[in-house]
């Protein structure tokens, strides 16, 4: 399983910047777990094979360039672009964003040879299918409905936190999982700001500590992400203090491969 975290800036050669504003992880070029950068920086080999997106939750920075996505696609396609989300994500989703106003309803309309865009629901705990993957989807500690993910291709599987404060039943999913390669955590604030992250349905490294005690698979790949640009150095001194092995935060732009 290949999985990258598509950058959201650029420095000034055009190589991916470390300022991580925006989130969209891809895997194996052909699924998204969100969306917030999916327009800035795919190439021309993976806008041909995108055409899953997840949705865990409908903050701008996890579905900021979805809808620019599908605009820039609209005339090209030849399947609809699906969008994966529980179904009340779908509704804020279509009552907030796709609505006519902001954006127009893709999901009603076709380019001639397609429907541009298609909701495909997903429950609680059911496993489901997207593309080559297989996904369990539970809820999450944040303040607007969100789901951490479980992925699996067949013979490695990996663990998305999304956006989270303190949580008990995702990490129950993620202990009875087989083959666990890589679990993506997210860490936002440093410890100094640790009520701002409370009150925010965030994680401090304190508060990864604590998540990852939990955690009962030893021998895997810890990638912190979500770091807040603005406290980026302080977070990966803080995350670097824990002293827990194979910890480390996520590159922009990087491959990273299991």
């Amino acid at each position: 399983m290949k999985i990258q975290l598509l950058p959201s800036t650029f420095d000034s050669t055009g190589r991916a910047s470390l300022e991580q504003r925006l989130t969209c992880f891809l895997i194996d070029d052909r699924v998204a777990v969100d969306a917030g950068s999916i327009a800035l920086s795919l190439t021309d080999a993976q806008h041909d094979t995108l055409r899953d997106i997840i949705v865990t939750h409908p903050h701008m920075d996890h579905m900021a360039t979805l809808p620019i996505y599908i605009d820039d696609m609209f005339a090209l396609l030849k399947e609809p672009i699906r969008v994966h989300a529980t179904e009340e994500v779908i509704g804020l989703l279509q009552r907030d964003v796709f609505n006519w106003t902001v954006y127009p309803r893709f999901s009603e309309l076709s380019n001639g040879t397609c429907k541009v865009m298609e909701y495909v629901p997903f429950r609680h705990g059911a496993e489901f299918t997207v593309a080559h993957l297989r996904v369990t989807a539970l809820p999450v500690n944040h303040i607007v409905p969100t789901v951490g993910l479980l992925v699996s291709d067949g013979k490695v599987a990996v663990a998305f936190t999304s956006d989270t404060a303190a949580t008990e039943d995702f990490w129950q999913l993620v202990n009875r999982a087989p083959a666990l390669a890589a679990l993506f955590i997210e860490a936002s604030f440093p410890n100094s700001m640790s009520k701002l992250a409370d009150v925010s349905g965030h994680l401090t490294p304190a508060g990864v500590a604590a998540e990852l005690g939990k955690l009962a698979h030893n021998h895997l790949d810890i990638l912190a992400v979500h770091l807040k640009p603005s406290y980026r150095q302080t977070l990966i001194e803080e995350l670097n203090a824990l002293g827990i092995p194979r910890l480390s935060a996520m590159e922009p732009g990087r491959e990273y491969e299991w």
